[in-house]
């Protein structure tokens, strides 16, 4: 993993926005319509190299595909692990969530202009595998193939946690909760370790880490802590045959636009977080609920050698942040951590879903241009 050693690096959390004729594609895809996978697999291959070299015209320096092969972030295992099978329609957990249950009024409004898509609910009824070794070797192929001719710094490849894949999947088969966690990391260490011999790194992406707190209105902090300390171990084990300094782990509280008064806070579980595997560390920064946490983890004990990629922008607003603030950011970390162990990220992707994209694609680029620039203005304030 590369560090900064002679100016602040950037980077941003995974997912960008995708062309509009891709995303119909995806979109038509999921719904179980008829697409001509040809067309589909060529367009792909095409804006991967696009969103590359935008990427890299902006100036960011550790860089990834957009994530777009992927129907979603969390969804696109089902077609990557076998033992699953579709169940019927997934429940939407988020009317029984603190937030909703606080700001009724407020959810209720934004689900009328804006329905959620209704998703397919996942069961395992069967041992699990991973059998997505072409689909994954094809993303793979496709970075590839765009980065000819490319400087980058670095390069991580997204991909999703057990504990996601657990919540998304309902366990049909196995005999407790822990025995199917278990199963789950197994199955994904293939994604895992095949992503690192390919010669990138791995970004693991855990939102219900701190979310689960969040959509069970009946866990305590206590509760979340004993709950997350054993999503923690299934990960490491996940992990287990990585070197550390080829692991990025990212955690977010899966909402954005919204009040968020019961994200849950990073000191009631920075202690926990510090024990994954993992060299470096992405996670909220910049917006109103967790701009001021830059104190915990200042107190913090991570292990020596880690990286901090703090959000020093955010998904959560359509402002663009103005580069002396994304700097000053960006120092407050380099401060307490040192200026080689701190890139600037972003708080969470801007395409999590494909078509979900809360901040239009416009801003979305106008925000890491930002990121970038701040990233410039601090470098000459570190390196002076």
């Amino acid at each position: 993993m590369q560090r900064s050693s002679d100016r602040i690096l950037t980077t941003h959390a995974g997912s960008l926005p995708r062309p509009p004729d891709v995303l119909q594609m995806i979109r038509a895809k999921s719904r179980g319509e008829p697409v001509d996978e040809k067309t589909l697999q060529t367009r792909v291959w095409e804006s991967v190299a696009e969103v590359v070299r935008k990427q890299v015209d902006t100036g960011l320096d550790v860089i990834d595909d957009g994530e777009f092969g992927k129907p979603s972030f969390v969804t696109y295992v089902r077609d990557r692990l076998g033992g699953l099978e579709a169940h019927g329609v997934r429940p939407n957990a988020w009317l029984s969530s603190r937030e909703a249950i606080t700001f009724p009024d407020y959810y209720k409004a934004q689900e009328s202009a804006s329905p959620r898509t209704k998703q397919v609910q996942m069961a395992c009824t069967a041992p699990l595998t991973y059998k997505g070794q072409a689909a994954l070797k094809t993303d793979l192929d496709n970075l590839k193939a765009a980065l000819h001719g490319v400087d980058v710094a670095d390069v991580f490849v997204p991909c999703i946690s057990p504990a996601n894949i657990e919540d998304w999947n309902e366990n049909k088969y196995y005999n407790s909760d822990e025995e199917y966690l278990f199963a789950i990391a197994d199955a994904m260490s293939v994604e895992y370790k095949a992503i690192v011999d390919a010669g990138f790194l791995v970004q693991v992406d855990d939102p219900r880490l701190v979310s689960y707190y969040l959509m069970d209105p009946k866990m305590s902090v206590d509760g979340i802590r004993k709950w997350a300390m054993k999503r923690v171990e299934a990960l490491n084990h996940a992990l287990r045959d990585i070197p550390v300094e080829k692991i990025r782990y990212h955690t977010c509280y899966s909402i954005n636009m919204g009040p968020r008064v019961h994200d849950l806070e990073v000191k009631h579980i920075v202690d926990i977080l510090a024990k994954i595997r993992a060299g470096a560390f992405s996670f909220e920064a910049s917006n109103p609920r967790h701009e001021h946490e830059w104190a915990v983890w200042k107190e913090a004990k991570l292990p020596e050698g880690t990286v901090l990629i703090p959000g020093v922008i955010t998904n959560s607003s359509v402002l663009v942040e103005h580069p002396e603030l994304v700097a000053q950011r960006i120092v407050r970390f380099a401060d307490f951590m040192g200026r080689e162990n701190v890139i600037a990220g972003t708080d969470c992707g801007f395409a999590t879903f494909a078509g979900s994209d809360e901040v239009h694609p416009s801003i979305v680029w106008a925000k890491l241009d930002a990121l970038v620039q701040g990233a410039e203005i601090a470098s000459r304030q570190l390196w002076r």
